[in-house]
């Protein structure tokens, strides 16, 4: 199943967002540090190609340092790009935010040149409570459901640094498949497009295939079979030992694979498995590389199956 979600209101965040990039600076993209490739947006990166980047990897209490670490290198390599790793609940965020900002655009200060900054970030990705902690008061609406913030706001960080807060936005089509389960995965999808346990079994499958990942997963449902049986577990094997572990069985012992899902996506979201991150940079390029593959073959057989019908 592809993943898919572009609300109405999402278009109108484009137009907004285009509309806004022509009188700014730079960019703050904040992405989900679990997931820094699939939450980073290919039709802002389209829209914002000359624009300064400062790359946020937000809820980094919930990712893998070391993973953390490599995604900040590869950023940082990059033109006119810097990156940081953030916590939106930490103090402090405010002071690392301005600081990266002017380094990519010291041109840009004092009351009569303030820094003029877009702040874009997909839905859930954390973007409003990090504003809300960097601003010191509740301005930026927050919440746990996808697609909160409906309408640009503009707020101050410094007097000469002004930071437009834009709608969550996704991208029409979500290419890479893997990219569209981690989104799905981490909540910035709404429900409505999506199947709970099929993106829980995607969760598994990426978990159970690296050993520190597969260790959390086990000691988090207390499974304590040897590591010679584990690895022949298909994730339909572990999401059945989760549910049998955290009693969701249906009358005549019959399993609830919906609610054993939830569990699994709430643990996950949560941070109760552990710190997880769920995509490396060379992963998450490979996964990339072969959808543009993909989708190229798909627009081909498209164009001939047009010329045929005509």
């Amino acid at each position: 199943m592809a993943i898919q979600w572009f609300p109405g209101h999402m278009n109108k965040a484009k137009k907004a967002i285009i509309d806004r990039m022509k009188s700014v600076d730079m960019v703050i993209e904040v992405l989900d540090a679990r997931l820094p490739g699939s939450s980073a947006n290919p039709l802002l990166e389209s829209i914002s190609a000359r624009k300064p980047k400062l790359k946020i990897l937000n809820k980094r209490d919930l990712a893998d340092d070391a993973r953390t670490q490599l995604w900040l290198d590869y950023y940082n390599s990059q033109f006119q790009t810097q990156s940081i790793a953030l916590d939106a609940s930490e103090r402090g965020n405010v002071t690392k935010v301005i600081q990266a900002s002017r380094q990519l655009v010291p041109s840009r200060n004092g009351l009569d040149k303030p820094l003029r900054v877009l702040i874009c970030g997909i839905p859930n990705v954390g973007k409003s409570t990090l504003i809300n902690s960097m601003i010191g008061k509740k301005s930026a609406k927050t919440g746990n459901e996808p697609g909160i913030t409906k309408a640009e706001q503009r707020l101050f960080l410094a007097d000469d640094f002004w930071l437009y807060d834009t709608p969550g936005m996704l991208w029409p089509k979500i290419i890479v498949p893997e990219g569209g389960y981690n989104l799905a995965a981490s909540g910035a999808v709404g429900r409505n497009a999506l199947d709970e346990e099929e993106v829980s079994l995607e969760l598994i499958k990426y978990l159970s295939k690296h050993k520190h990942y597969r260790d959390l997963l086990a000691a988090r449902y207390k499974i304590d079979e040897d590591d010679a049986e584990l690895d022949t577990w298909r994730e339909e094997t572990w999401l059945e030992t989760i549910a049998r572990r955290r009693g969701t069985i249906l009358g005549g012992g019959r399993i609830d694979y919906q609610k054993a899902s939830e569990i699994v996506l709430t643990d996950f979201r949560s941070g109760y498995m552990g710190k997880i991150t769920l995509e490396l940079p060379n992963e998450w390029l490979k996964w990339l590389a072969d959808a543009r593959v993909a989708e190229t073959k798909l627009h081909e057989e498209r164009a001939r199956r047009e010329a045929e019908r005509k």
